[in-house]
């Protein structure tokens, strides 16, 4: 899906603050195809340029129409989004479901996101033009969103799974240590410590489970086990050297 192809549409938006943040919104993500249906007739002013900054441009080159049937006349697959749930709204995608599927498009696509106006959102006339529904799972106290913040949520899903966002990976799980790996680092680290007086001969386990809980949390890779038993090495050698020192000066 090319970011051209899809339209972000917006039904008779009443403050142009939120035009201008729309816009801003929009080339955050990448996204220039802007529609207003019956707009204010302040869309341009000064407000929605200090907010738009840079992205002011795609409100410049937006188009205007008078009713989102003219809008979507050249639309093949248009999302409504909504918080009303109803007889006749049923099957919503989450912004992410809604992605998966405009994932699924080819490229010459058209497709649009429609949101309605920032008081009362899309109006039964306005969806039934919208082959499917989107809706954010806000919270029931206060479900209501911002155009442009609503608007992110969704382009967001969108650039997460088009080919911009397969440039990023999240961390992938480590493998860990096996538990022989641990037990013998512990085992060195229990005789090193002990030797330097760090813990109590008498009761060496006491603390050391401490460590145990730590490394556990952590997650020891066998890189991390090699390293935590080369400096218990280092203090093993270190304590040697310092012994015989001693020694040396006390005889």
């Amino acid at each position: 899906m090319k970011p051209e192809n899809i339209s972000i549409i917006l039904v008779e938006p009443q403050g142009p603050i939120n035009i201008g943040s729309v816009c801003r919104t929009m080339m955050n993500f990448g996204f220039t195809q802007l529609r207003l249906v019956n707009p204010t007739k302040h869309y341009k002013s000064l407000l929605a340029k200090k907010m738009a900054l840079s992205a002011f441009t795609i409100l410049e080159n937006a188009a205007i129409f008078d009713d989102l049937s003219s809008a979507l006349s050249d639309i093949q697959i248009a999302f409504g989004t909504t918080r009303r749930f109803g007889k006749y709204r049923k099957n919503f995608f989450t912004p992410s479901g809604a992605a998966e599927k405009l994932g699924q498009t080819n490229d010459e696509t058209s497709c649009a996101l429609v949101l309605g106006p920032e008081d009362t959102g899309l109006e039964t006339k306005d969806l039934d033009l919208c082959q499917s529904f989107i809706t954010i799972p806000t919270h029931d106290s206060y479900p209501s969103m911002n155009l442009s913040h609503a608007l992110a949520v969704l382009l967001y899903e969108i650039s997460l799974k088009s080919d911009k966002g397969k440039k990023f990976f999240d961390p992938q799980p480590k493998k860990l240590a096996a538990g022989d790996e641990i037990e013998h680092m512990f085992a060195h680290m229990k005789e090193s410590l002990v030797q330097i007086d760090f813990l109590d001969k008498k009761n060496p386990d006491h603390l050391l489970r401490t460590f145990r809980r730590l490394f556990g949390a952590a997650g020891l890779t066998s890189r991390d086990v090699r390293i935590i038993r080369g400096m218990m090495s280092r203090i093993d050698w270190t304590e040697k050297q310092r012994r015989k020192y001693s020694n040396v000066h006390n005889g």
